[in-house]
């Protein structure tokens, strides 16, 4: 008996050292971040890679937000608390907190929605 896929697409596989990392921050510090999973795969998730070398970035989030730390300790200022995240160890923010992003790290991140920009006339 042959069964029908329950997907509606390919298993993807993605690693951050193939993927194209955009400037984001500085110059008191670098910030770079790589989209892995465009919005053509999925409207739904946006998810990629960041490498932060010390930037400091304020920003308040469009979206809900989770970032795990891979290598080296990233930086939350939220909410009147600073957040140190290790590797194995991760953070989730929701929509409409004001933060700043910093520290030292290769992180991964995942927001929703993916199409966030669209959405916010952004794109």
């Amino acid at each position: 008996m042959t069964m029908a896929p329950s997907g509606r697409g390919p298993v993807l596989l993605v690693d951050h050292r193939n993927l194209e990392f955009t400037q984001r921050g500085g110059p008191s510090g670098g910030a770079s971040v790589a989209r892995a999973v465009s919005n053509e795969v999925s409207p739904a998730m946006g998810i990629g890679f960041a490498r932060w070398e010390g930037a400091e970035v304020a920003w308040t989030l469009l979206y809900d937000e989770v970032i795990f730390v891979i290598e080296g300790c990233f930086e939350l200022r939220a909410n009147g608390e600073l957040y140190r995240v290790e590797p194995g160890q991760l953070l989730w923010i929701p929509e409409g907190t004001e933060l700043v992003y910093g520290g030292h790290a290769l992180f991964g991140y995942v927001v929703h929605p993916g199409d966030w920009k669209q959405r916010h006339g952004l794109a």
